[in-house]
């Protein structure tokens, strides 16, 4: 005997909301098999309720699609932040530059190594610093350092700047529908019970194998279990 299965995912709960809300589109409410207060409430929660799954949904799609992007440009920022202050530590070395002038990058007057630039926040802050410590050290009249200039090293920073706050965003909106979806779930899951004892009850009189084709219809599911299939494949073979 087949049992019933409750929805277990968001889409399985879409499906069954949806496809008694179509039932409910093409005869009177009171002709329904489930109740016109439970029709009200499924008729205002389900379009909220996949309102907030398509934004969840589309928001991790659009993160995906600008993940790539997103490491590349991380990827060229860090290059050329790296590069600039290896040649500023070089043109200190040749003596070209005081030891003095890394403490407007705030870096250590006497450390000639890289900062740490492993993670995006590290990037940002030393981005930050240095553009700010080449704008000061131009305002005096000193040369640039080139290869890379601040300016190129400005167009990288700002590109991963603009996509890192992009992705940002987009965490956020998945965030906040995941947190949303969280408390609707529980509402849908009410909802969905109640709809389909409702559905039940009222085919109760049919007999078992009509009043599942009734409800079916209205979107409730039922799923044999894994020795009644292997008896159904049986049968079928011997009728061939």
């Amino acid at each position: 005997m087949p049992y019933r299965r409750l929805p277990n995912t968001d889409s399985a709960r879409l499906r069954a909301m949806q496809k008694a809300l179509v039932i409910a589109e093409k005869i009177p409410p009171y002709q329904l098999a489930y109740n016109i207060s439970t029709y009200q409430e499924l008729k205002y929660f389900f379009p909220e309720f996949k309102q907030t799954t398509d934004i969840q949904k589309e928001s991790l799609e659009r993160q995906a699609e600008k993940n790539k992007k997103h490491i590349e440009y991380l990827r060229k920022a860090r290059l050329f932040i790296s590069h600039f202050i290896q040649v500023l530590n070089f043109s200190i070395i040749r003596g070209e530059l005081k030891l003095e002038t890394r403490n407007l990058f705030n870096l250590e007057e006497y450390d000639k190594k890289l900062p740490r630039l492993n993670t995006e926040n590290d990037i940002i802050k030393w981005g930050e610093r240095i553009i700010a410590g080449e704008e000061k050290r131009l305002f005096t009249g000193q040369s640039p350092v080139t290869n890379p200039s601040i300016a190129r090293v400005k167009v990288h920073y700002e590109d991963f700047l603009r996509i890192h706050k992009n992705q940002k965003y987009l965490q956020e909106s998945h965030n906040k529908a995941l947190i949303k979806i969280s408390v609707l779930r529980d509402n849908a899951d009410r909802i969905i019970l109640t709809l389909w004892n409702e559905i039940e009850n009222t085919y109760n009189d049919l007999d078992a194998e009509e009043k599942r084709v009734k409800c079916a219809s209205y979107g409730v599911v039922y799923v044999y279990r894994k020795h009644e299939k292997l008896s159904f494949s049986n049968l079928k073979l011997d009728n061939m």
